[in-house]
C-alpha cells in the first residue's frame, strides 16, 4: 500500500515504511509524517508486528524536510503531523531497523539515533544542516549525538552542518554497520527477520532496558529543541534560508541579527 509517498509493506511478522518520492529524493510532507505517525501507532498496535523497518531508495533514504511544503505549512505546535512522528519514534516498544542508502539529511540522519539497528550502504551520504538553515537540531539529536559521539565530534557535526560518509557514521555510532552499496535493505531485512524470530516480550523489554536510562531526558530534549525550532522558524536566518534555497543562491546571514 502507499499513501502520501510512504510505501507500507507487511512481510511477515515486519512492518516496512518507505519513504517513496523519489522526484524529490523522498523529501517529507506533511502528509508523509501523518501517515508515518499513523503507521507506528497501528504497528505497535498490532501483535502480529514484531520488527519496523524504514528504508528509502537507492538514491536517497530522504532528503529531509520539503522545504516548500515546510513553508507553506510550518509546523506550529504539539500536533502537527512532523511531532507527532518524532513522538511516535521516541516511545516506540517494538525494535526499529533502518536501511540507508544514498542521502540522508536532517530528519533522515537524526531518525537513525532513535532506531536500533541501522545498516548503511558505503556510499550513503549523511547531514544535519539545521544551523545552516538559521534553525536548532530537533529530534533530540541534540542529546542523543554527544551521546553517541562524544561532545566535540557532535558539536563539529550539528555546528557546522557539513556532510558527512558512511565511515564518519559508523564512527560517531549512528549506523551499526556499513555494507557494501545496495547491499543496506539485504542486510536490515536479514536483521529484522532474526529479531522477529525472537520470542516478542524479551526483545521489547531489553529494548526497554537499553533505553530506560535515558528516557526522561529525550523526552525533556524534545521539547526543549521542538520550543526552540518553532521560534527560530519565524526568525531572520530561516527566512533568509528559505529565500535562498527558492532562489537558489547562497544564504547571507549577514544581516541577521542575533536576539541574544
Amino acid at each position: 500500500m502507499s499513501a502520501a509517498g510512504i510505501a507500507i509493506a507487511r512481510e511477515g511478522a515486519i512492518a516496512s515504511l518507505r519513504f517513496d518520492r523519489p522526484q524529490r529524493r523522498n523529501a517529507l510532507t506533511a502528509e508523509m509524517y501523518a501517515t508515518l505517525a499513523q503507521a507506528l501507532d497501528d504497528a505497535g498496535r498490532d501483535a502480529a508486528v514484531r520488527v519496523v523497518l524504514f528504508e528509502g531508495s537507492a538514491e536517497a533514504f530522504t532528503a529531509g524536510n520539503d522545504i516548500e511544503d515546510f513553508a507553506r505549512r510550518p509546523p506550529e505546535g504539539e500536533e502537527a503531523p512532523v511531532f507527532r512522528f518524532l513522538q511516535a519514534v521516541a516511545a516506540a516498544r517494538k525494535p526499529l531497523v533502518a536501511a540507508v542508502e544514498g542521502v540522508a539529511v536532517g530528519i533522515g540522519t537524526t531518525l537513525l539515533l532513535h532506531c536500533d539497528l541501522v545498516y548503511a550502504g558505503d556510499k550513503a551520504r549523511f547531514s544535519m544542516p539545521f544551523t545552516r538553515l538559521g534553525l536548532v537540531p530537533e529530534f533530540a539529536s541534540s542529546y542523543l549525538l554527544p551521546l553517541a559521539a562524544g561532545y566535540h565530534r557532535a558539536a563539529e557535526m550539528l555546528l557546522l552542518g557539513e556532510p558527512f560518509d558512511a565511515a564518519q557514521a559508523l564512527e560517531a555510532g549512528i549506523v551499526t554497520r556499513v555494507v557494501a552499496s545496495g547491499g543496506a535493505r539485504d542486510a536490515a531485512l536479514d536483521a529484522a527477520r532474526r529479531l522477529a524470530a525472537l520470542p516478542a516480550e524479551p526483545v521489547r523489554l531489553t529494548k526497554e532496558l537499553l533505553k530506560a536510562a535515558h528516557a526522561d531526558a529525550i523526552r525533556a530534549q524534545l521539547a526543549r529543541e521542538s520550543a526552540q525550532f518553532r521560534r527560530l522558524l519565524h526568525g531572520p536566518a530561516a527566512r533568509e534560508a528559505l529565500a535562498a534555497f527558492l532562489e537558489k543562491r547562497p544564504a547571507d546571514f549577514s544581516r541577521c541579527a542575533d536576539t541574544l
